[in-house]
């Protein structure tokens, strides 16, 4: 992977970042590393005009991602292994407990429920029918934590994010355009 530091103006801020160019990556991708230091990752021989329109696109989101970092005092939030252990089976209840709520709109048959310390994910669902759900559910507002378990129990009649899955998302999660914005900023 080839990396090399640059520099954006972005709202009249300049912005360093690490720009890597791998050959595994398939889209470009920006992420706010440990330190609080800006990476953008992109595809090989992928034009440089590009990176810069999509960073500017982004600038919103890179601007707001800094300044939590800087909020906090140069750290970010770290989610350790006791925090995992400590809000695990809070997430379990819940997901149970707003599973049963929001099937009694739904009716949909479901496997196993499973929690998890994901990096990425809020939750997933298998062909199977299991769901799974991140542990940090028990610590956001209960309303993203709705959004997201609806969500996922949706995906049992509509296995993609077509315009009928998201119908249905919004029988019980009408505002779900606006939550899912607020789930980004996480």
């Amino acid at each position: 992977m080839a990396k090399e530091v640059k520099t954006i103006i972005l709202c009249n801020r300049a912005i360093t970042y690490d720009l890597k160019k791998s050959s595994r990556a398939k889209r470009m991708r920006i992420s706010i590393g440990a330190g609080g230091a800006l990476s953008v990752t992109v595809p090989y021989r992928f034009p440089e005009p590009f990176i810069e329109r999509f960073m500017r696109e982004k600038a919103g989101w890179i601007l707001r991602q800094i300044t939590v970092f800087e909020q906090r005092g140069g750290r970010l939030t770290r989610y350790t292994r006791a925090h995992y252990l400590e809000h695990k089976e809070a997430a379990r209840e819940l997901a149970h407990t707003r599973l049963a709520h929001f099937n009694q709109f739904y009716n949909y048959s479901y496997g196993d429920i499973s929690i998890r310390d994901q990096k990425t994910r809020w939750g997933s669902c298998s062909r199977s029918g299991n769901l799974n759900f991140n542990y940090k559910l028990a610590v956001v507002p209960e309303h993203i934590a709705d959004y997201v378990i609806v969500h996922e129990l949706c995906h049992r009649k509509e296995f993609n994010h077509s315009k009928a899955f998201w119908d249905l998302v919004a029988r019980t999660i009408p505002n779900h355009k606006e939550i899912r914005k607020e789930l980004k900023l996480l």
